[in-house]
């Protein structure tokens, strides 16, 4: 008994030391309290704000909205001006680096929202 309390003792300092958490890419920030923010929050957000977009808003209003987006772009096509903007709704890479196929795009013309998606996009692009 007393060498069962003796090793014990002894090794008991040595019990301490580092967790390893492996983790299958899915991120859980459940732990984190009620006002934790992720990538998938983020990404939800954004889905539900720009399915909530009505056609014809102003550039504004949408980036009063949304809030800084991810990408932008700017052109001239004959006397009409297009702005672009990108926010991130989904993830394809796991880089922790946002690029444009992981965005949505919301197409504005002469300062109007004409277009939402791919779709939109490339009847800009064409």
């Amino acid at each position: 008994m007393k060498k069962s309390l003796l090793a014990a003792a002894l090794i008991a300092p040595f019990l301490t030391g580092c967790v390893i958490a492996v983790s299958d890419g899915e991120a859980e920030t459940h732990w984190a309290g009620k006002n934790s923010s992720s990538w998938q929050v983020q990404h939800k957000n954004n889905r539900e704000a720009i399915s909530e977009l009505k056609m014809d808003s102003s550039y504004h209003s949408v980036l009063a909205q949304l809030k800084t987006p991810n990408f932008t772009e700017l052109l001239k096509k004959d006397d009409d001006v297009y702005q672009v903007l990108f926010y991130v709704t989904h993830s394809k890479h796991s880089d922790s680096k946002t690029t444009k196929d992981e965005c949505t795009p919301l197409v504005f013309k002469n300062d109007k929202l004409v277009g939402i998606g791919e779709t939109a996009l490339g009847m800009i692009t064409q």
